[in-house]
């Protein structure tokens, strides 16, 4: 998925190179000589180093004093804890789910895990008309919904057998007597989202109303928002191959990176 556009404005092109160092840096697990950063940021280490002097004293990079490396100062760890404590994991999708919801002309919906399980907290209607009983505040089935199972997948097991078993806020009792084994179907669902990066729903809950949901993990690896695209079957292929599952997967993707997830492979 592309990402979102900003007008473009007028700007300091050596606060741009100056920050490539410092991404650089972010990207790396240790510290590195000059000559490594300088050309993993795209510059020769004599044009990098004196961006190199002046982000040290202002404490966002820090030289050891034996081994020559650099590495992130103290001054980038309260830039990076500043941004952690004013980030709104809702506020961070929004953009990414209008973007989607333009780029496949579908409806889109955001998700929280809430106290009664996945609740709808923003609906983007696409410009075909989709009749169905989703705004903010709907909370969905875990198992019945694609958005339920994007959650279901992700979420530690005991969460979500707490939820069926109606011991966090109660679960609805549709959910708990449509599982008999929520062993086996928990299985299931984390098998299928491990193989396609998305969870699906083909005709449920709702008849003819397709769906591909996909999580958003936070800085932690957890996950934080389930991003959800959903239409009528006649313009909603619902094939794993489907060029709609590969978007919501981007999207969900693009909406962790904002978050600050590194990606990670799934527990086995």
């Amino acid at each position: 998925m592309e990402q979102i556009l900003i007008r473009e404005q007028r700007a300091v092109q050596s606060v741009e190179v100056g920050g490539r160092l410092l991404i650089a840096l972010g990207q790396h697990n240790g510290p590195m000589t000059l000559k490594d950063l300088a050309a993993a940021a795209g510059l020769p280490a004599s044009r990098a180093h004196p961006y190199l002097v002046s982000f040290g004293r202002l404490g966002l990079i820090e030289q050891d004093a034996l081994s020559g490396r650099y590495a992130l100062g103290p001054a980038a760890l309260q830039l990076g804890l500043a941004c952690l404590h004013q980030l709104d994991p809702v506020r961070a999708a929004g953009p990414v789910a209008e973007a989607l919801s333009q780029q496949i002309d579908q409806t889109v919906a955001i998700a929280l895990w809430g106290n009664m399980g996945p609740a709808i907290v923003r609906v983007i209607e696409g410009s075909q008309p989709l009749h169905v009983n989703m705004r903010a505040g709907s909370v969905m089935s875990l198992f019945g919904t694609a958005t339920g199972r994007a959650f279901a997948a992700v979420l530690p097991a005991r969460v979500v057998k707490e939820m069926l078993a109606g011991t966090q806020g109660g679960a609805r009792r549709a959910d708990r007597s449509a599982v008999k084994d929520a062993g086996r179907e928990l299985e299931a669902i984390v098998a299928e989202f491990r193989r396609h990066g998305v969870a699906r729903a083909v005709g449920r809950p709702i008849p003819g109303v397709n769906a591909f949901s996909a999580p958003a993990f936070d800085h932690e690896g957890k996950p934080a928002v389930v991003l959800t695209a959903l239409g009528h079957e006649d313009n909603f292929p619902a094939g794993w191959d489907s060029p709609l599952a590969t978007a919501v997967r981007d999207a969900a993707a693009e909406v962790s990176h904002r978050l600050g997830h590194k990606d990670k492979p799934l527990p086995a």
